[in-house]
């Protein structure tokens, strides 16, 4: 129904507009345009026709509360999109039901479980029935069997005399032989430590493994692995430079020699021009120069002397350089020495304050030919620590670990995994003996 507002500004005089003369034909009543009025009333007359004026219903009547939601939209906008093809298999359903795969029941057909069969009480088989018979005789075929437990020794001597009697009905066959247990099986294990003490299988950890450390064990143990990865780029960098050096010195020598070579070759050319009357600066040479005159022998005793004395100086020379050597050699066996000493009093402080052996140093002789695995570094950076367990990230391989626990007890060699190996090439011939023989 219509709403009357109240007037928001405040009513006054009404306007007088200037109206134009109506003593004309444009004034005359034919010439009015009712055209809105009529549409207004057509609009009034087709709304009672529908069923009521609009304006003069209710809210109630025109308007409805959607809860369901208009599903045209969701096609409009989902019209783009190709839907999957499961979605299309699903969708395609059929009011004609599908035919059964299955093939109809008849009459003999059944389910497949098949029935129990009842037991009949008063019917003996003949197998049950001849059993109760030899046992009524006292002729039970049926031994006990006792089960005991199995046990195999292999290192059985008595067994092994049994089975090396052989048969002599069987004298042609090969003896088997006897299983001779290794030496090396009542050993003790070899420990690759330094101390030489046994490392346990699994080694208690110290403050500074620990997830959430005291800061100072952190902090030693992250400056001694830092020492170590030091050492070890140093040691790298030598190496490198020691490579270098050597290339530069093959390749200084190598020039030498080419310079030396063309040098050979040139003074080969010079010898054969100068044979044949074409050596250079003949022309300046005079004819009439004086030829070089014999020397005197006080001369070659004066020139024998200074060789005498140079061939004295430089073998004085060569033995002072000598013995600065040697010395210089004593001097660094007896600094050996002394680091040997002193990490020797060092490993048995240790070893006397721990009854464990310890694999982060390990002996120089190795069981085997092949280098040991290198110990994965088990540190972690500052802003890598976890205060909570739960944090705690797993790394590492546990079967690595165990092998190389292993290697360094010494309970096995280290070994180079073979991939192919090379195979014994087997050749299958026929044995004649069987044609040797002999008639009597």
């Amino acid at each position: 129904m219509p709403m009357i507002k109240p007037a928001i500004v405040s009513p006054g005089a009404p306007q007088q507009h200037k109206q134009p003369s109506r003593k004309g034909k444009k004034a005359w009543r034919k010439n009015v345009d009712v055209t809105e009025i009529q549409e207004g009333l057509e609009e009034v007359r087709d709304e009672l026709i529908k069923g009521g004026v609009i304006v003069e219903k209710d809210s109630a009547d025109l308007f409805t509360l959607d809860l369901a939601g208009d599903a045209s939209i969701q096609k409009k906008y989902l019209k783009g999109s190709k839907p999957l093809k499961a979605d299309e298999i699903i969708a395609q359903r059929s009011a004609v039901p599908a035919v059964s795969q299955k093939k109809r029941a008849g009459d003999k057909t059944t389910d497949g479980v098949i029935q129990p069969k009842r037991q009949r009480t008063s019917y003996v088989s003949h197998k049950e029935l001849t059993r109760l018979r030899n046992i009524a005789n006292g002729r039970q075929s049926e031994a006990l069997v006792e089960v005991t437990e199995a046990s195999y020794d292999p290192w059985d001597v008595q067994k092994d005399v049994e089975e090396a009697t052989q048969d002599p009905r069987f004298s042609f066959l090969e003896k088997t032989k006897k299983k001779v247990a290794p030496a090396t099986l009542k050993h003790k294990p070899i420990s690759l430590a330094v101390s030489g003490k046994d490392i346990p299988a699994v080694k208690k950890p110290e403050g500074g493994y620990s997830y959430n450390p005291v800061f100072t064990d952190y902090e030693e143990r992250l400056i001694t692995e830092g020492e170590k990865e030091l050492a070890a780029e140093q040691k790298r960098l030598d190496v490198a430079e020691a490579e270098r050096v050597r290339l530069e010195a093959a390749a200084k020598s190598a020039a030498e020699a080419e310079a030396a070579e063309a040098k050979a070759d040139l003074s080969e050319w010079e010898e054969d021009s100068a044979w044949e009357g074409f050596e250079s600066g003949a022309e300046d040479v005079r004819l009439n120069a004086k030829r070089p005159e014999r020397k005197t022998q006080a001369q070659r005793n004066r020139i024998k002397r200074r060789k005498e004395e140079e061939r004295k100086a430089k073998m004085a020379a060569h033995i002072k350089k000598k013995n600065e050597q040697a010395a210089l050699a004593k001097k660094i066996a007896r600094d050996l020495s002394e680091k040997d000493k002193l990490r020797k009093s060092v490993v048995a402080d240790e070893a006397e304050s721990s009854s464990e052996g310890d694999d982060l140093e390990l002996r120089r002789r190795k069981l085997g030919k092949v280098a040991l695995p290198e110990k994965d570094l088990e540190l972690v950076l500052p802003d890598e620590l976890q205060e909570s367990l739960r944090l705690l990230k797993p790394e590492g391989n546990l079967m690595k670990d165990r092998y190389r626990s292993l290697l360094v007890r010494g309970k096995v060699e280290s070994r180079r995994p073979i991939s192919f190996a090379k195979k014994a090439k087997r050749k299958a011939t026929e044995k004649w003996t069987h044609k040797d023989f002999m008639l009597h």
